[in-house]
């Protein structure tokens, strides 16, 4: 017998949410970091709507939104004669109202986020195990022989599936020989977490500078604020560089005095995707997988939504509840949507930073009049939120998505119903169907003698209004997007769909 089922390498928020999710599924994995313990930068800051909905089941999402802030408002500033000015404020409370049960940008800083994930790993009965490092490994025919080692001592553990969460240096990709097309911006970034003097700021401020941008947004409720932007050519190659060579532009930009600098590093930013997302035994998640821009606060919780998607699928293999191409899908879906983000990032991240004409126009001219007057109307409020909350990401592909119904394909994320919270029902655990309006008999008795649970809400205005069909079936998968969508509530396609995965459905305890 292995020493575990699952084996994961990486314990930052990926290799964490990954452990909990498998946890919630009833598979107790190990997880090993060679770093000391969770990271003491902030780093990654944006927790996005999707993240937050996936944490709900694991009862993770009240106490994360209690810990962070709600960024209220962006203030954008343009430079003028002797300073800068605000010349645009966007509301940003309230931004996804009616798409989502967190309709707002929540900024939570990654060490304290790692901390918290840690602590309940840890009151669930698993330690991470730090100062162990993942030198290697093999595949056997029924599992992986890996070769670790822990200051200094080597030792080797079993498993019956191995998962790489462990960065962009990642052991486990670079042992699998795998690529990780893709490149390198040439400008130079910075990064602190500082105090301000006056009160705290709460909001995302930005100047799209003429030469690049800056931006600010709040890291702590006790008063830390992270500033990030390019440093000037002609500081590029300062040796030594520090936050006192670039103290009087950052200021300028931002119209902020800075008292007590916490943290300062400059950096690269590359964006490269993996070849493969899995060989055999072995996954990648993360960073491991995928690194881009920081445009729009998305790779944290790419990373954290890699390990839900990976999570119930891997379970549902070991408990004998699929047939083992379910875990084929976990590449086809996610490496599909890491190539889509890394080019749509790459995109935007290019405009926020040519010296060129083209993005000196779209930070200048284009966006400080265009932002605001698309976020006076609902419609562009709701297509901002459904862009960077990541609420809009979908599976049409995939091998697991059949039919439509409504306004609603197979692959979609179920529309949220705020008057009904049709959230709710959702565990994490379980396939689902939900249907808006009758249940019918033929397909009551399909489902219960298959246990599979079925949530119907009675027909509303809403449910339509959100996409929903009247009297159609959503079978759901763990992670809350739709299987099947079948108009017709036909059992023999239900029994059909079943079959042609190998599922079985387990009713399990909400």
């Amino acid at each position: 017998m292995p020493d575990s089922e699952v084996l994961i390498a990486g314990a930052g928020p990926t290799g964490l949410v990954l452990a909990l999710s498998l946890l919630h599924q009833g598979i107790r994995p190990r997880i090993l970091d060679r770093a000391a313990g969770p990271g003491q930068a902030s780093r990654a800051m944006v927790v996005q709507a999707r993240t937050l909905r996936l944490y709900r089941p694991l009862g993770l999402a009240e106490a994360v939104v209690a810990r962070g802030i709600r960024v209220e408002a962006l203030r954008l500033r343009e430079a003028e004669a002797g300073g800068t000015v605000e010349v645009a404020q966007i509301s940003l409370r309230d931004l996804g109202e009616g798409l989502s049960p967190y309709p707002f940008a929540l900024s939570y800083p990654q060490d304290d986020h790692e901390r918290f994930l840690v602590e309940r790993l840890a009151a669930a009965g698993i330690a991470v195990e730090w100062d162990t490092e993942l030198t290697g490994f093999t595949e056997t025919a029924d599992g992986i022989r890996a070769k670790l080692r822990r200051k200094g001592a080597e030792t080797e553990a079993t498993a019956a599936y191995l998962c790489g969460c462990d960065g962009a240096h990642s052991r486990v990709r670079q042992a699998l020989g795998l690529g990780f097309p893709g490149g390198t911006y040439g400008q130079l970034f910075y990064v602190a977490d500082v105090r301000l003097a006056g009160p705290f700021q709460p909001d995302l401020s930005v100047n799209l500078a003429r030469q690049g941008f800056a931006l600010m947004l709040p890291v702590r409720s006790r008063g830390m604020n992270r500033l990030i932007g390019v440093v000037p050519q002609a500081l590029g190659d300062h040796p030594g560089l520090g936050f006192e060579d670039l103290r009087g532009d950052v200021e300028a930009l931002l119209g902020i005095r800075v008292e007590q600098v916490n943290w300062f590093a400059t950096y690269h930013v590359h964006h490269r995707v993996a070849a493969r997302f899995r060989q055999g035994r072995a996954f990648l998640a993360g960073d491991a997988g995928h690194i881009h821009s920081p445009a729009g606060g998305q790779g944290m919780n790419t990373g954290i939504g890699d390990a839900v998607n990976l999570a119930w699928k891997l379970a549902a293999v070991l408990r004998g509840r699929a047939g083992p191409d379910l875990l084929d899908t976990y590449e086809s879906e996610r490496i599909g949507f890491a190539r889509i983000l890394v080019e749509t990032t790459d995109r935007a991240f290019r405009g926020a930073v040519s010296p060129g004409l083209g993005g000196r126009l779209l930070r200048r001219w284009l966006l400080p009049r265009l932002l605001p007057i698309a976020a006076g109307f609902e419609a562009g409020r709701h297509a901002f939120f459904r862009l960077v909350s990541q609420i809009r990401i979908a599976y049409p592909d995939s091998g697991l998505s059949e039919g439509k119904a409504g306004g609603v394909a197979a692959g979609e994320r179920l529309p949220w119903v705020a008057a009904l919270d049709n959230h709710a029902p959702l565990n994490g655990l379980s396939w689902r169907l939900q249907v808006h309006g009758a249940v019918s008999p033929a397909l009551a008795v399909a489902a219960t003698g298959r246990g599979l649970p079925i949530d119907a809400f009675p027909w509303t205005a809403a449910a339509g209004r959100a996409g929903l069909a009247r009297d159609a079936a959503y079978l759901l998968r763990p992670d809350g997007h739709v299987g099947l969508a079948d108009p017709r509530q036909d059992p023999g396609r239900l029994a059909a769909y079943a079959a042609r995965h190998g599922l079985v459905f387990v009713t399990e305890p909400s």
